[in-house]
């Protein structure tokens, strides 16, 4: 802490000011704090249970082919000796492409499940499109595909288009880059396609929705199979579809509309010798992770140096946990519950869940703007809310992936290719409103508002966010309020328009959500005013889901606290009440630091703002007013009536 800040002139400075200044962020980090910590630890621990996974396992299972996958990524040796090799039947059939047809089948071929428009947070895939597969979001009963727009390398459209003079020099890096990755594969005329490539990604940018307009739900459309062709020309979406297995599916929610009218037209319309170019780069770079070093070492200079800031690349044996995790994820969770989430832990957990979901309600039946209909219709919600907590009840297996100790990029792509047909049986079965989309060792959490149902994994369970050692007021205020975020999305801008079977329907009666939208157009006000850049503020809209969940999620916390005091008042602890404790948990739980590149990129893609920011959504809360003694002049201070409140 800075004790010598006014808690009312920057609070996020007051919980954390010596932290911040005595820190460093790590060579191979963009960004540093608790969560990164956390995450740090959470690696170390799977790189030991995958060092000891091979020999307690048999072969064959499912803990093996985790060991092995692991081993083969290891093998820096056998990467180098295989080249392009694996690649090389992908990049030979590209460059057979001779008529539009066959690039409609190679593009198909290339679709993978891996967006979720309602949690990512960046809506970005480099292929040309994206899949998900989830509950409809009209017809609850069934599963349905949602296609999402793609085909950019760099993060978001922002970045080919803002005309600005750092985009302008992110370009001319970009471009560069591209020749280099082309020039690594030995492809000729390097400089030339690069400049072909990157003019076709910024027209495939031009079409793009924008970020923030990516978050409102009631842009996605339900399309036809038929309604492709009448209203996307220029791609054959009967080879698409065909070459992506989906030619049965006759139902689609089409997230991007225009995006997708726009790329298929641009599919139509653009050379197919610079669709073929750009196919040839997107496939290596997308792979270079698992290619020879200099593939490798290419990549992170651009997405890691230039675009996040980060000094030097991270140790071979944290990619390849990483990669690890992403292929088959439940094999290592199982084996990481088993050793480090106690029933203990899962149960206190599990206790203060229900502690704060009843705050949640408690809040909801005191508002005096609400009427009594969508009390009511909200109150459902809240007691049908599903909260998975540590670990999913069943877990995936892995049956028929085939998996090889020294076939690192091999092992990459069936893994991949398993997880997509995964997805699309998923089209064809009954919905499942119990599954997890997130692993027990990720350090995070989600709300599922098609599922009205939120996953907790074991991995942010544990201190500093929640620590059986310090005072309740602690983890009321850190976990406390991250379990109040996650319920509260299901009552942001977005989860509020979900109904509790996860229909996407108004519950509301009119003036009820006249309220909610002026009083969301206030925080949207509120974080428009933060700049952390001089050239670049937050932006209030785009991080107004998040904004909605920080505050309605820490007020029900602080409900929580008070409800489990029983009418009596929290032990001091190191000089402190227990409103400060709680205030200053919640403060220290986005403890947080970011390079001025990752910054930048955060600012323009993501669904959250900054965390000093987020720190700061205690000045809409009463009780924080008191516990600080903050007063009119201090920078924070917000008269009663402009304090924001929604739930």
């Amino acid at each position: 802490m800075d004790r010598s800040t006014r808690p009312g002139d920057d609070f996020s400075k007051y919980a954390n000011g010596k932290w911040d200044q005595e820190t460093a962020i790590p060579p191979d980090r963009a960004a540093w704090g608790i969560g990164a910590i956390l995450d740090e630890q959470a690696r170390e621990r799977t790189r030991m249970l995958l060092d000891g996974a091979r020999s307690q396992s048999t072969a064959g299972s499912d803990q093996r082919k985790a060991a092995d996958y692991y081993a083969a990524y290891m093998n820096e040796a056998a990467v180098e000796a295989r080249g392009l090799a694996t690649l090389q039947p992908m990049l030979d059939r590209m460059a057979a492409i001779a008529d539009r047809g066959a690039l409609a089948r190679e593009l198909g071929s290339m679709l993978r499940a891996d967006v979720d428009p309602l949690n990512a947070t960046e809506f970005h895939t480099d292929r040309l499109f994206g899949l998900w597969t989830a509950q409809d979001l009209n017809e609850p009963s069934r599963n349905t595909a949602y296609l999402l727009q793609g085909g950019l390398a760099m993060p978001d459209r922002e970045y080919y288009l803002a005309d600005n003079p750092k985009m302008a020099e992110t370009r001319t890096r970009y471009r560069a880059h591209v020749v280099k990755v082309l020039g690594l594969a030995g492809i000729a005329d390097a400089d030339r396609k690069a400049q072909r490539i990157v003019d076709l990604e910024t027209r495939i940018a031009s079409v793009h929705a924008r970020r923030e307009d990516s978050a409102d739900v009631h842009t996605a459309q339900a399309w036809t199979r038929e309604d492709f062709d009448r209203k996307a020309p220029g791609l054959d979406w009967a080879g698409y579809f065909g070459a992506a297995g989906l030619e049965r599916q006759r139902a689609f929610v089409v997230w991007h509309p225009a995006a997708t009218t726009g790329e298929a037209a641009l599919v139509g319309s653009q050379p197919i010798a610079t669709w073929k170019d750009y196919l040839a780069y997107i496939t290596i770079d997308h792979w270079s992770r698992l290619l020879p070093r200099a593939f490798a070492e290419e990549r992170f200079d651009f997405f890691g140096r230039t675009l996040a800031g980060t000094p030097q690349m991270p140790e071979r044996w944290k990619r390849a946990v990483d990669s690890t995790n992403a292929a088959v994820g439940d094999v290592v969770g199982k084996l990481y519950v088993a050793k480090y989430f106690s029933a203990a832990a899962k149960a206190r957990a599990q206790a203060m869940v229900a502690d704060i979901k009843t705050a949640f309600a408690r809040r909801i039946d005191a508002l005096d703007w609400m009427s009594p209909q969508t009390k009511a219709r909200a109150t459902e919600k809240v007691q049908s809310l599903i909260v998975g907590v540590g670990y999913p009840d069943a877990w995936r297996g892995y049956a028929g992936l085939e998996i090889s100790g020294d076939d690192a990029l091999g092992n990459a792509m069936r893994a991949e290719e398993f997880e997509y047909q995964y997805r699309l049986r998923e089209l064809r079965q009954p919905i499942d409103r119990n599954e997890w989309w997130i692993t027990p060792q990720t350090v995070n959490a989600l709300n599922l508002p098609i599922q009205n149902a939120l996953n907790f994994p074991a991995a942010i369970l544990q201190p500093p966010y929640f620590d059986p050692a310090a005072p309740d007021a602690h983890n009321y205020g850190a976990i406390g309020a991250i379990i109040g975020h996650e319920i509260s999305h299901s009552f942001d801008d977005q989860g509020s328009q979900f109904d509790a079977a996860g229909k996407l329907t108004n519950w509301w009666t009119p003036a009820d959500f006249e309220h909610f939208k002026s009083a969301s157009a206030r925080l949207v006000a509120q974080y428009n005013a933060y700049k952390p850049l001089p050239d670049l503020a937050v932006n209030g809209q785009q991080t107004l889901s998040e904004n909605i969940a920080d505050l309605a999620g820490l007020a029900a916390a602080y409900d929580a606290f008070r409800i489990s005091l029983k009418g009596g008042t929290a032990p001091a602890f190191d000089g402190f009440t227990g409103d400060q404790q709680f205030f200053i948990g919640f403060a220290q739980s986005w403890r947080d630091k970011y390079r001025e590149p990752i910054l930048r990129q955060i600012l323009l893609t993501d669904g959250h703002a900054p965390s000093p920011y987020r720190a700061d959504t205690v000045r809409n809360l009463d009780p924080w007013y008191a516990a600080f003694d903050v007063r009119s002049g201090d920078r924070l201070y917000l008269a009663r009536p402009d304090r924001v409140r929604i739930w």
